[in-house]
């Protein structure tokens, strides 16, 4: 008999097409945004799930879920994972890595010259019908070419990003990660090692691209946004939580810096409704992998955990593989 799995999202047809040729597969084509109960209801009798990032995976679920073997996760972030309480309860746990880094580096960068640039201010004024006129001074951001870019969070999209920045732009970039990366790596993104300190004083854009977890809560609040350039520009592309959105909605309204570009945001979709009343920020609903051709990798790549698990006993991108060894 075959395994019986969880879509538990909408997703590309072909998809479906394909995990039905190994599975029995109960969908979620209507993309009803279930609530934790209806979950754990939705997982009975299943031994595989095909989750996305609203997905909570926690040690309840868990211990209401017994035939749960693996949630193979449609992103390459897994902060709806309780990664501990998942391998205690023997459950393999995969993401999507690699085939988003370039899609979401380019957005990351096109937020970037966005909020520099004042595009979403321009644009909003122009559509209420107030341009009449050229000014010398109307909507002047700042420049991207020459700047200093600081990039908080070097893994793959941070080093696109860097990338981006030092051989298009001629950006000096620098960064800072909680370890440094080799010389070759540096040299090949152009970019140069700092502290926190150094980077949030001398950076005039600075994107941040660091994985979620209890320590980055508020790695940017009231006093990091403090110590910045009161010219300078905050993009997170990251995720929500990385950044007190309270803080930094009242460093916008008081220019403490200039502007800011965000992707993602505490407790999305809701977001902090100061966000929404102040001009100099770009708003997006996270979709810096959204691309057609980038959602359908992350989409096969976990079919293909799943199949691998199941099929092959190999899951290709696991990340608590000692599951795997019990």
């Amino acid at each position: 008999m075959k395994p019986a799995i969880l879509v538990a999202r909408a997703v590309f047809p072909e998809v479906l097409d394909q995990l039905e040729q190994h599975f029995q597969v109960t969908s979620n084509q209507s993309d009803v945004l279930w609530t934790q109960p209806e979950l754990i209801g939705q997982l009975q009798g299943k031994q595989g799930a095909f989750t996305t990032g609203n997905q909570r995976i926690d040690a309840t679920l868990l211990a209401a879920c017994p035939e749960l073997k693996i949630c193979a996760n449609m992103a390459v972030g897994f902060n709806n994972f309780d990664l501990d309480a998942m391998t205690a309860a023997g459950v393999l746990a995969t993401n999507t890595p690699d085939v988003l880094t370039e899609s979401t580096a380019d957005f990351g960068f096109a937020l970037l010259m966005a909020t520099a640039r004042r595009m979403a201010e321009s644009e909003h004024f122009l559509r209420a019908g107030l341009w009449d006129r050229w000014r010398y001074d109307m909507f002047a951001g700042s420049d991207i070419h020459g700047s200093t870019l600081g990039i908080l969070g070097m893994g793959r999209i941070g080093q696109g990003i860097a990338k981006r920045g030092a051989h298009g732009f001629g950006m000096k970039v620098i960064y800072h990660n909680r370890s440094r990366l080799d010389a070759a790596t540096e040299l090949a993104c152009g970019a140069t090692w700092v502290t926190k300190q150094e980077l949030l004083a001398q950076a005039d854009h600075l994107i941040l691209v660091l994985p979620y977890s209890a320590e980055a809560h508020h790695a940017i609040g009231a006093p990091e946004l403090a110590q910045m350039k009161s010219t300078a520009t905050l993009v997170n592309i990251a995720r929500g939580g990385i950044v007190d959105d309270a803080a930094l909605a009242a460093a916008l309204r008081q220019g403490v810096i200039a502007a800011a570009g965000l992707d993602v945001f505490e407790g999305e979709p809701a977001l902090h409704p100061d966000l929404l009343t102040v001009p100099n920020v770009v708003l997006t609903p996270h979709i810096a992998s959204a691309t057609l051709p980038t959602r359908m990798a992350m989409a096969l790549l976990a079919a293909d955990n799943l199949i691998g698990y199941f099929v092959h006993g190999k899951p290709v991108t696991p990340l608590n593989p000692q599951v795997l060894a019990k």
